[in-house]
């Protein structure tokens, strides 16, 4: 993710991402220079069409964008909408993590080292898990191993998060039954071994639950569409200015749903996705400050 100063107009102006953005376009603003520069060519040049009755009106376009404007403003709240979700989830997890290693740290007895260390390996564990699981990129070799056989057990899952959640499970319940924790204290500790679970159902809904594609194509279409009829609208009016000026209203348009298609699965690695790296470095760290100290 970005980190900038909001209040710096020249920074973000001339962003490095900026460069990444165009790099991007570009195809499609090549293809439509050479076809505006084409429909100028034909219109103006070779059928002079702006010497007889053929007068080109911008009327349409301005009609059509008043509707697409809507269809674009949409796209782009639900995309934000789906990136904001996911980091209320994971803030709910940061929280979620300190609650879990705060209880332990209180029930567990200071020289209880051993089950101390268990946990404060296996918190952390299960929120990398859960984040490369949301890359499609799970894998063991990325956790703190525990010293027994944690790993070897979880080799066997395909789902990664669910592992780590069941093993934090049967540990709290065998410390349970040991007496080294009281029923009351499993009855505290399980509302956030429970909340693990809803975070991972959460993020999963995102991720798997895309922008419904009829809505996706057709917003596409309607973009590609206008686009192409854009020079007709102001070949006669403006000439060979009309290629400037389709290729500042294609830099919108196509920003806008460029920028939709990047935050609407937050999870990944791209420039504009939730930092959960960082995230989880922060988790770890807090973790095992508060019950390693």
């Amino acid at each position: 993710m970005i980190k900038y100063n909001p209040k710096v107009w020249l920074s973000i102006i001339f962003h490095s991402y900026s460069r990444q953005v165009m790099k991007l376009l570009m195809p499609a603003l090549i293809f439509l220079t050479i076809y505006s520069a084409l429909v100028c060519y034909l219109i103006l040049d070779v059928f002079r069409l702006h010497e007889q009755e053929f007068h080109s009106t911008i009327a349409m376009h301005s009609l059509l964008g008043i509707v697409l404007g809507l269809f674009l403003v949409f796209r782009t709240n639900s995309a934000y909408d789906r990136w904001w979700e996911g980091r209320k989830l994971w803030g709910s997890m940061v929280n979620n993590t300190r609650n879990l290693a705060h209880k332990m740290s209180a029930f567990l007895d200071r020289g209880d080292q051993m089950n101390r260390s268990w946990y404060a390996a296996m918190i952390p564990n299960f929120v990398v898990a859960v984040k490369d699981h949301l890359r499609d990129d799970a894998d063991v070799k990325y956790f703190v191993n525990t010293g027994d056989d944690v790993i070897s057990r979880l080799e066997k899952w395909d789902h990664l998060p669910n592992g780590v959640s069941t093993l934090l499970y049967e540990r709290t319940n065998q410390l349970y039954l040991r007496n080294v924790i009281t029923g009351d204290h499993l009855f505290l500790v399980d509302k956030e071994l429970k909340e693990f679970s809803d975070i991972l159902g959460a993020c999963e809904r995102i991720k798997n639950t895309p922008i419904p594609y009829s809505y996706s194509m057709y917003v596409k279409k309607f973009i590609f569409i206008y686009l192409i009829t854009l020079p007709f609208g102001f070949v006669t009016t403006s000439g060979y200015t009309t290629i400037p000026i389709v290729l500042l209203i294609a830099f919108v348009l196509l920003s806008i749903e460029l920028i939709a298609e990047e935050i609407e699965d937050p999870f990944g690695k791209d420039v504009n996705d939730l930092p959960t790296d960082e995230l989880s470095a922060k988790i770890r760290d807090n973790v095992q400050e508060i019950l390693l100290r």
